[in-house]
Formats: structure tokens, sequence, C-alpha cells
């Protein structure tokens, strides 16, 4: 076998996820369009090449790090002044010209996505970093107040066409099935922790800045540009796709971990307590039957003290159990009775 084999670097992406004024948000730096996946550091000054939002990523040095989370709280620490508390690993990331390099004989770029929860605090080291809301990202995954319009004034009639303009029966069936179960169409049910499923089938609709962007390299159809403005914000490389990933493992992860504690304070009301599971969830919980799973099953106990700031009737504090996770495998908080 003739020929240099292509060279392979290997990447570390973070999802650090906090939860401030009721909103979801994740941290991103604002990367020079052309940059190298593997050194996200942020935008030098004078750089005037056009920016995207993109997750904090850093490079391994497969001398040096010990482990790839190890490797990633250093960097992280490093270039964003963060120090990062819970952290699981997400996914492996290595299609195909992900980095654009690679389409010009650049090296192939695999990635190890994490998600790290925090409470949110001002990046110090400098970089062009700042909190958004995942939901400016996904803008049909917030339920909170209603149905999003984009879905009906947007999505469904593009899917709609798609599952039109299919000739073969059998085919056009997976599609209308494929349509109804990623967004709740017809008969089928609003399943929130599909989020990576439905920003795959807008991209490989060509709904999405992405899909416009990556065409040339992926061998997609020509997108649909005038749906970009209603599909949330673009990100560099894939990394739409792994932040639509850890918000499908957040939402997973509330009915059997107790993950939004991570987000929360040392001490809040049960309201608070529900208006932060609503917000990663993306829906309303109906207040009775969340108060009775938590306080049933032993998530919380009480301070003895009030919070009198909300200036009406003053709510107790309570705190998180810890010693729930050595009482029982999933003590998650779950989410009962979502209203809609």
């Amino acid at each position: 076998m003739s020929g240099k084999q292509p060279s392979i670097v290997v990447g570390l992406n973070a999802v650090i996820v906090a939860l401030t004024d009721g909103q979801p948000r994740v941290l991103t730096l604002s990367l020079p369009e052309g940059s190298p996946i593997e050194g996200g550091a942020g935008v030098d000054q004078g750089d005037d090449r056009r920016t995207l939002e993109a997750l904090p990523t850093g490079p391994l040095d497969p001398s040096g790090d010990r482990t790839l989370e190890l490797a990633l709280r250093r960097w992280v620490r490093k270039y964003a002044g963060l120090e990062l508390g819970y952290v699981e690993q997400l996914y492996t990331f290595g299609d195909r010209f992900r980095d654009p390099r690679e389409a010009e004989g650049g090296p192939r770029v695999v990635s190890a996505a994490y998600l790290a929860l925090v409470r949110e605090s001002q990046p110090t080291s400098g970089l062009a970093a700042r909190w958004r809301s995942v939901y400016r990202f996904f803008p049909w995954e917030d339920w909170r107040r209603k149905r999003p319009q984009v879905i009906d004034r947007h999505i469904a009639p593009a899917l709609n066409a798609w599952i039109d303009e299919c000739d073969d029966p059998a085919e056009r069936n997976i599609r209308r099935i494929r349509a109804g179960v990623s967004f709740g169409l017809g008969e089928s049910p609003w399943d929130g922790e599909r989020v990576l499923d439905r920003y795959e089938i807008l991209y490989e609709l060509g709904l999405t800045s992405e899909s416009v962007r990556d065409g040339s390299q992926v061998g997609r159809e020509v997108a649909r540009p005038q749906f970009e403005k209603y599909v949330g914000l673009e990100m560099a490389f894939d990394h739409r796709r792994i932040l639509a990933t850890a918000v499908g493992r957040i939402r997973a992860k509330i009915h059997y971990r107790p993950v939004v504690f991570e987000l929360m304070p040392e001490t809040f009301t049960l309201l608070q307590l529900q208006q932060a599971v609503e917000a990663l969830a993306g829906v309303l919980l109906h207040k009775q039957n969340f108060r009775r799973l938590v306080e049933q099953g032993g998530l919380v106990e009480g301070t003895g003290t009030l919070d009198h700031s909300t200036g009406g009737r003053p709510a107790e504090l309570f705190r998180f159990r810890r010693e729930v996770l050595l009482e029982r495998p999933a003590p998650g908080v779950g989410l009962p009775g979502a209203r809609r």
C-alpha cells in the first residue's frame, strides 16, 4: 500500500453549562472562521475574519496529560480561568472533514467531548468568551411559554415538503415517522430528550447555517438559506451537534441522577428548584406533583431558615441531601406531569 497516511489529531471539547436567571447557558468563544478545530482559544485582537460561536476546545498533550479529563480541566483552567466541578464524557466525534483543513490534506481531528456543570462565573483569562442561552442555538426546544412558533411556521412546512417530494411510498412513510417522532408532529408526543435527532434532521434538510457552510465538503444538497434566521445561531465546526448531544444528555439524566443540584446554590426554595428543572427540560411542571416527588424522594432537606428576598410570603430554604446518593441507585428529580 502506497501513499502517505493521514495524520490524526486528538482534541478535547468542553460543553460548560450553567443556570442563570432561568436560562440554561453555555460558555462559548468567538472563534475566527478558518481557525484549527483543536486549538480554539478565542479571537486575537486585530483579527478581522468573521467569527463564529464555538465551544472551548483544546489539544491533548499525549506525553504530559495522564488522562483526558485532567487535560480538559487543565486547559479550561488556563484559558478560561474556571475550575470545573462535575464533569462527564459525552461522546467522541471524529467524522471526516469536521475540520475543513482535512479536505486540503490536513489532519483528521478526533475530539472527545465533555459535559461540565458549573455555577456561572465570568471567565478571567481575557478570552472573547461569553455565556449564551442554550435556546439561542435551539429555539424550538423551549416550550415553557408555549409551543415554539418556529415549529409550525417554518419547520413543519419544510418537513412536510421533504416528505411529499419522495416518490417511494416506503421511504415516504419512514420520513413521515421520523419527522413526527422528532418534532412531535401528528399523533407523536414531544420527546424532550431527542435534541440531537431534531438538529440532525434540520441539518440533513439544509435548514441550518452549518448545512450551507458544509455542503461542499460533505456532499449535501444546496441548503435553503432563508431558514437560517429561524433555526438558531450558527456554531463553528460540528459544535452545535456536540451541544445538542449535551442538552439531550442533561435532560435524560434529570430522571435518574441529581445533576440539577450541580447548578443550584447551596440553599434554595422548592420553587427555585422547580424553575431550574423546567429551564433544563424546556417544559413547565405541575407544582404540587413536583414538590411531592422531590420530598418523597428524600432529595432535599429543610435548613430551618426562610427566604425573604421575594417580597412576598417567605419561603423555606432547602439544601440537597447528598446522603441520597448512597441510599438508592437512581435518585433523579424526574419530570412529573409536564404542562403544555
